[in-house]
Formats: C-alpha cells, sequence, structure tokens
C-alpha cells in the first residue's frame, strides 16, 4: 500500500465522525458533504506524516469549513430578507439522499436543527462541538478564533438560546405540551374526531398567506372548518415538531431541518381556542425559538 492509499484508509477511518460534526454545523447533508470533501483535499496538501494528532487536526479543519460556510450562508440571508417564500410546505431539494437526511434529522431532533440554525456562526459552532461532542474549549478556541474563556462564553450563549425560557410556569407549559402534542398527533394522522376534541368550538386560525395554499382563506373560524382544513394539509405535519415558540408550546415545520413554518397557539383549558400560522421570513426570523425540553 503506498502513501496515498494509506493516507485515505486513515481519512476514511475519520470520515463518520467528520460527516457527524459537519451535519450538525450545517443542518444539511450535502453541505456536510462538501465540507468533509474538502477537508481530505487540505489533508492532501500538507505534509500528513508530520500531522501528530490527526484526529484533532481533522476535527479542526472540518470545523473551520463548516464555519466558512455558516458565515457565508448568513451573508447570503440578508439579501433575502423580506422576500415571500413561494412554496412554504414544499420539500428542500438540496439532499441527494432524501431517506439518509431523514434519518440525521431524526437523530438530531428536528427542532434542535431549527434553532441552531438562529444561532450565530460562532455560537452554533461552538455549542456544537462542545456540547454534543465534548471538544475542549483549549480546542475549539483557535477555531472561532477567540480566547478559551471567550469560546466557553459563545457555548453558554448558545446553550441558553437552544434552552429558551417558558414565559408559564413548569404545570402549565407541560398542559400545553399535551393539548398541543395531541393536536400534532392528529394532524398526522388526519384524524378528524381527535381534531374536534383538541379543537374549541370557536377557534380561530389565522396564516401568512404564504402559509396556505392559493386561494384559501387566511382566517378560519369554528372547529369543524378548522379540523377539515388540518386534515387536507396533513401532510405538512410530517415535517413538524414541538418547539418552545416565543416562550410558550408552539409548532415548528422544518421538511429536513429547514424552517419554513411555525405556529403560535393559545390554549385554554384542555383545548386550542386560536392559532396562527407563520411563514414571512421577516416574522419567522424575529420569532424567539428554542427547544421544549422533555
Amino acid at each position: 500500500m503506498d502513501g496515498h492509499d494509506e493516507l485515505a484508509r486513515r481519512f476514511e477511518a475519520h470520515r463518520g465522525q467528520l460527516h457527524a460534526v459537519a451535519y450538525r454545523m450545517l443542518g444539511s447533508l450535502s453541505e456536510a458533504e462538501d465540507a468533509v470533501q474538502e477537508t481530505w483535499l487540505r489533508l492532501g496538501r500538507v505534509d500528513a506524516g508530520a500531522v501528530e494528532n490527526l484526529t484533532g487536526w481533522l476535527r479542526t479543519v472540518v470545523s473551520r469549513v463548516c464555519l466558512d460556510m455558516l458565515r457565508s450562508r448568513a451573508a447570503r440571508r440578508e439579501e433575502f430578507v423580506g422576500q415571500r417564500i413561494p412554496d412554504p410546505v414544499g420539500e428542500a431539494d438540496d439532499a441527494d439522499d432524501p431517506a439518509q437526511e431523514a434519518l440525521l434529522v431524526d437523530s438530531v431532533g428536528l427542532a434542535l436543527l431549527v434553532v441552531l440554525d438562529t444561532l450565530s456562526p460562532a455560537e452554533r459552532l461552538a455549542f456544537v462541538l462542545h456540547d454534543m461532542f465534548a471538544v475542549p474549549f483549549e480546542e475549539i478556541a483557535p477555531v472561532v478564533g477567540r480566547s478559551r474563556v471567550a469560546a466557553k462564553k459563545l457555548a453558554s450563549r448558545a446553550r441558553l438560546k437552544v434552552r429558551g425560557t417558558p414565559v408559564v410556569s413548569g404545570a402549565e407549559l407541560d398542559r400545553h405540551r399535551h393539548v398541543v402534542d395531541a393536536f400534532l398527533t392528529a394532524a398526522r394522522g388526519g384524524d378528524l374526531g381527535a381534531l374536534l376534541a383538541v379543537l374549541d368550538p370557536d377557534v380561530v386560525r389565522r396564516a401568512d398567506p404564504a402559509a396556505v395554499p392559493a386561494g384559501t382563506a387566511t382566517e378560519v373560524r369554528g372547529a369543524r372548518a378548522v379540523a377539515e382544513e388540518t386534515v387536507l394539509l396533513r401532510e405538512r405535519a410530517r415535517h413538524a415538531a414541538l418547539a418552545l415558540v416565543d416562550g410558550t408550546v408552539g409548532l415548528v415545520v422544518a421538511p429536513r431541518g429547514r424552517l419554513l413554518i411555525a405556529l403560535t397557539l393559545t390554549v385554554d383549558g384542555e383545548r386550542i381556542t386560536a392559532y396562527e400560522v407563520i411563514a414571512d421570513p421577516v416574522r419567522l426570523r424575529r420569532l424567539d425559538l428554542a427547544v421544549l425540553d422533555k
């Protein structure tokens, strides 16, 4: 086996871990694969024999590649502020293998992927490396170009954002979670009876125009009308998950982890009295999203 084959063998032994890191940083299967491939190319440009800790070197390089990609993504986002989503419930099309990406989303958690996307690039990197892969801050600091103390603060700030702060008591939060979860379960199953059981008779559903099919009213009143519409649109429930939205239990709809819709719900007793479907990019960006602790 020549030197190139041996280097390729050593790299392949680390590929799985590198891909896991890259996916959690980027939230995209295709982008994660690009980051891993770029890491391999950079390895080919150095004297691998002089690298004492190949595991640490590869992790540092893939992290820097991901950080550059996140910063580029953040810059591109600013160019689209205020533009509407043409198809708010369409599938993301950037993945080469939808089935594999679905498994990755499940393994990380759809809501967590959505919340990670609200962090700054440096916060996301520090949180992912430290809290998800137990990388010491001494190794994270040079990647983000900060001191160890500053890198630790980045991860701490990100952790607070990921966890969020409920605006209701623990008992009330649990009750709301139970009601919203029942609504989501019924929506996924297209169960009209279960939807009617969890919706207040006078429930009001409001929505951004981009959140509903063309020709659909932006406001619908009454449990029967709202339930029947929910059954018709049950496909989007496959991509939904409970999350903390502005401090209360809500829903995020995010095919392959890409946020397209958020629902804010009003719960009274054991029923939903109103909810709003938000799809406007500017409004979505203003929401305070966090993971709902189990």
